[in-house]
């Protein structure tokens, strides 16, 4: 799952960025609203973590421009502006949630994952296909229930697959989903490659009922035996 913190409070933008990633999650910044509107104009998020007040702008505005275009990446607006007026405001114009400072690590992981299963997983903690069943909360995967050893980048590979299951998806947006923008820097997929191989070698190993089915020169796409 990939998150992008548009947050201007260096700690603050730090810490979360630190906490988040422990949780396996893709971190991505920004930390003004002319850089966050670069990051959202090219890339797709799981969820926004936005802050209201921004060096440059306004998050409110920014969040207006999000849902305009048509944007569905989920938001949660995070702010030291806990004002009613604000709060209304923010999800009037389309944000998932709004979670004011200062909070826990843990509070915030709890919202962020409470925005992921309603939007990505109908409200379930597990996302199931055929015979398996993948748990974001808990990063893990069963087949046949039975626990399935995959590795931080198999097994994001495998949920990305699986919320766009039937779809195509692209070699391209497959690595900056799950390695983040810097992927750009790179020149070949070899990486995706040999993560792709051993994830389908373990489905085959635990008689998974589905298959990674690879579209020549475009992409992958996950579909039930």
């Amino acid at each position: 799952m990939k998150i992008l913190i548009i947050e201007d409070e260096f700690e603050m933008l730090e810490n979360m960025q630190n906490s988040l990633e422990k949780q396996n999650f893709v971190v991505e910044l920004a930390q003004n609203y002319k850089e966050a509107v670069s990051k959202i104009g090219v890339y797709e998020y799981d969820c926004i973590l936005l802050d209201i007040s921004l060096p440059d702008g306004n998050g409110l505005q920014l969040l207006k421009n999000i849902k305009d275009k048509g944007i569905t990446d989920n938001v949660i607006i995070v702010s030291a502006k806990n004002s009613i007026d604000d709060k209304v405001e923010g999800l009037d114009l389309g944000a998932d949630d709004y979670l004011p400072k200062p909070f826990h690590m843990a509070e915030l992981h709890a919202r962020i994952n409470a925005v992921l299963r309603r939007k990505n997983f109908k409200g379930s903690n597990v996302l199931e296909i055929a015979n398996v069943s993948i748990f974001p909360d808990k990063h893990s995967v069963e087949i046949n229930k039975e626990m399935v050893s995959l590795n931080r980048k198999e097994f994001a590979i495998l949920l990305y697959l699986a919320t766009n299951r039937g779809r195509l998806v692209s070699k391209s947006a497959l690595a900056e989903h799950v390695w983040g923008d810097y992927i750009d820097q790179s020149d070949n997929f070899e990486f995706i490659y040999s993560q792709i191989k051993n994830l389908r070698k373990k489905l085959e190993e635990y008689q998974a009922e589905i298959e990674i089915r690879a579209v020549y020169g475009i992409g992958y796409k996950l579909q039930s035996l």
